[in-house]
């Protein structure tokens, strides 16, 4: 992916001078990862307006940076951006741009001192630059993507046989992990939710020594990691037969959703989206159930721009991946929530969670 990279860097390059500055000093280290390759706990990218892009990392990570981004000029040293601010003066940069959001105050207060020693302005970007950049998927992202939610499809699959009666939600959130694993991830995505009953109201609840009852729901919230890239799907099933609230409870979510995702085209509003899905549940008389947002962006991240929620401004673009996960959740009873990853097309959504949403009873 060289030639990927440094179009990225490339489209960074050209937003320094519209932001009033001569470099962009990159410190967020997936930000670093998204326009390089480089994959680690300690770098920085400084990215002139109109000179080639130099990379700072630790010996850790030296090997690694030559052999995935050759075409960059390296430093070695352990202080990453203190380095890329020194190297900003001998190249005669005035004015450095930095992301303020990547920046602790301890952190810009050591960087704001060095830089004006060496008569250097820090210029806070606006807004998330990188992260913007990043929104907008290339089909090489989209194939990993792809790739994590066919594995998070296959595990599913593959450990709803030993889904029942006393199997104990920790048991299941690790049955799963493993086997993403064995298919190919790198690892899970994030901590998987699995809330059977009760704790199935509880949106983030975490899988404990619980067992599975006869009559349970079970909301499983789970993903692969693969190539760096995070997949996301929820699914709820029935421990025996249901019960009728519970039957119509998962009909209503499901609704819900195909109503969202319908509506995610180019150009749609984000909170137009979410009230899509959210007006299906408030007109079912549930609107106070429905407590978090319709969805999120994925990508190098488990939750990136955009967001989808009642409150939240912005489009949608063609290429950009989302989540669309409705839930409703009734204390002290359980809850229901069914989750997405597709990709906003301009013919229509491409579903990258394939997995059945048919209510399983198991």
């Amino acid at each position: 992916m060289g030639e990927t990279h440094t179009g990225r860097r490339r489209r960074l390059a050209k937003l320094a001078a519209a932001h009033d500055a001569d470099a962009i000093l990159v410190t967020r280290l997936v930000n670093v990862r998204y326009l390089t390759g480089l994959a680690s706990s300690n770098a920085a990218l400084l990215v002139p307006a109109g000179a080639p892009a130099v990379l700072a990392t630790d010996g850790r990570y030296a090997g690694t940076a030559e052999r995935i981004a050759p075409e960059l000029p390296l430093i070695r040293e352990r202080k990453t951006a203190a380095a890329l601010v020194a190297r900003a003066a001998e190249d005669g940069h005035a004015r450095l741009g930095f992301e303020p959001h990547a920046l602790t105050v301890e952190q810009h207060a050591a960087l704001d001192e060095q830089a004006r020693a060496a008569g250097i302005g820090l210029v806070p970007l606006g807004g998330r630059l990188v992260e913007d950049l990043r929104r907008v998927k290339d089909e090489e992202e989209i194939d990993l993507l792809r790739e994590a939610c066919a594995i998070t499809c296959r595990a599913f699959d593959a450990v709803l046989p030993a889904i029942g009666p006393g199997r104990t939600e920790r048991e299941i959130a690790i049955a799963l992990e493993r086997a993403m694993v064995d298919l190919g991830a790198e690892g899970p995505a994030f901590a998987s939710i699995i809330a059977s009953g009760p704790n199935g109201a509880v949106p983030h609840h975490r899988p404990g020594p619980r067992e599975l009852e006869r009559g349970d729901l079970v909301t499983m919230d789970f993903g692969a990691l693969y190539g760096g890239y995070h997949a996301d799907m929820t699914r709820t099933v029935a421990i025996g037969e249901p019960a009728g609230w519970q039957c119509d409870l998962y009909d209503l979510v499901h609704r819900a959703q195909r109503a969202g995702i319908d509506a995610a085209r180019p150009g749609a509003e984000t909170k137009a989206v979410d009230a899509a899905a959210r007006d299906v549940v408030k007109a079912a008389g549930h609107g106070d159930d429905f407590t978090h947002g319709l969805g999120h962006g994925v990508g190098l991240e488990i939750h990136e721009a955009p967001l989808m929620g009642y409150d939240e401004t912005g489009k949608l673009m063609d290429r950009v991946p989302i989540t669309a996960e409705p839930g409703v959740y009734l204390a002290g009873r359980g809850g229901v929530r069914i989750e997405d990853t597709f990709v906003v097309r301009a013919d229509g959504p491409e579903l990258l969670t394939t997995t059945t949403k048919d209510l399983l009873v198991l």
